[in-house]
């Protein structure tokens, strides 16, 4: 359980004012993205799944989403990205896999 302050924190921290009062449905697609990526930190969790979650983001909206993500990982959580773009995943993945064929193998 979090409090308003956090969840304003969060809401700042992905670059979005948390005084907004538009409705999600009036936010540009990076906004939605960094509003869904604030739900997704705001609780301090062990574990993020992220899935594609660069998608709409302007290069500034990327730039500030790697900076979270390697604050995540210093604090100690566990952060899985499924992505396209490899980009993403050179700078931020420790260990690197992809579906072949059905498959999961290691990717270097």
């Amino acid at each position: 359980k979090i409090d308003d302050d956090t969840i304003r924190n969060a809401i700042r921290r992905v670059g979005l004012d948390p005084d907004d009062r538009r409705t999600v449905r009036k936010y540009s697609m990076g906004m939605r993205q960094r509003i869904v990526f604030a739900q997704a930190i705001m609780e301090s969790p062990d574990f993020l799944y992220l899935d594609e979650p660069t998608n709409g983001l302007d290069e500034d909206g990327g730039i500030e989403f790697r900076k979270i993500l390697k604050e995540e990982s210093a604090r100690g959580a566990l952060i899985l990205i499924a992505s396209h773009n490899r980009e993403d995943i050179d700078l931020l993945c420790d260990a690197k896999y992809r579906m072949s064929e059905g498959k999961l193998e290691e990717w270097s």
